[in-house]
Order: structure tokens, then C-alpha cells, then sequence
């Protein structure tokens, strides 16, 4: 499946989630992260654009190291 890798998009939320080592909280904001109105209600869609972001990155294990 294609999913839109815009940046703020859900898909692209659940990588930095999972990148960051955020608790999974699915959401995505409207237009650009923290420029725009965040979303937490989401559409079936975007629910399995932000897990497939996350799974994405965890497969990869691309981590943060503070």
C-alpha cells in the first residue's frame, strides 16, 4: 500500500513516534507538524498510515540516541 509521507501526515507521525521512541499515539496534524491543528480523531485510513509509519521505522530500528 502507498501512504502520504507528507511531513505532519500520520504516516509520517508513527515514524517519528516510533524514531523518537514516543509512546504509539496515533495522530497527525493538518498541515505541517506543530504549524497546524493537531488531529486525534482519525479516519481508517490514516489510523493504518500512522501504525505502518511506525512498524516501518521499528523494522528498520532507526532509534534516536540522546
Amino acid at each position: 500500500m502507498t501512504y502520504d509521507k507528507r511531513h505532519g501526515g500520520a504516516w509520517d507521525r508513527g515514524s517519528a513516534d516510533s524514531y523518537y521512541k514516543r509512546p504509539y499515539n496515533p495522530h497527525k496534524y493538518v498541515a505541517g507538524t506543530l504549524t497546524s491543528d493537531k488531529v486525534v480523531s482519525l479516519s481508517a485510513s490514516d489510523l493504518e498510515a500512522y501504525k505502518a509509519g511506525w512498524q516501518d521505522n521499528e523494522a528498520l530500528g532507526w532509534h534516536k540516541e540522546w
